[in-house]
């Protein structure tokens, strides 16, 4: 199954909400928030976590790109631009359950990378929870730059 990688369109926005909170259980910030505090505002973390897709949108859809087979998403990577600091940032980086391990992940990284040195950007950073083993996983394969701020990646 060939994999492209293309622009995001407002009509990916439930698939890519959908493959969020299917890949961030178990593993986002705003999960561990409920587990210790309960919902809140009668809203679930996945409610939460769905609402960064929002926002990712909002603040620079040009910068989030969409993998998929067969014209349907299967994973996803979304950015910011920081100009006056000259990076970029992966803000959120997910892929279908049962297409991980298949250098999906990672072609959306090195698109999000291509995107930041087009920007001239002179680094990006990327943060995953520590409790993330797949997100550890995909970082641990990069060249990543030490010396940096953790999760720094250098185009």
């Amino acid at each position: 199954m060939p994999v492209s990688i293309r622009q995001y369109a407002s009509s990916d926005l439930p698939a890519i909400k959908r493959i969020t909170i299917d890949c961030f259980e178990g593993v986002t910030l705003e999960q561990n928030v409920e587990a210790a505090l309960g919902v809140l505002h009668d809203r679930d973390w996945r409610w939460r976590k769905a609402r960064h897709i929002d926002d990712d949108v909002a603040a620079h859809h040009a910068g989030i790109f969409v993998a998929e087979i067969d014209g349907s998403p299967v994973g996803y990577v979304s950015t910011q631009i920081d100009t006056a600091a000259g990076k970029g940032r992966i803000a959120n980086l997910a892929v279908a359950g049962e297409l991980r391990g298949q250098g999906i992940g990672r072609q959306l990284i090195e698109r999000a990378l291509k995107y930041f040195r087009g920007e001239g950007r002179a680094y990006a950073v990327i943060e995953t929870m520590a409790e993330n083993e797949v997100g550890q996983y995909l970082l641990s394969g990069l060249r990543i730059r030490r010396g940096g701020p953790p999760g720094a990646l250098c185009a």
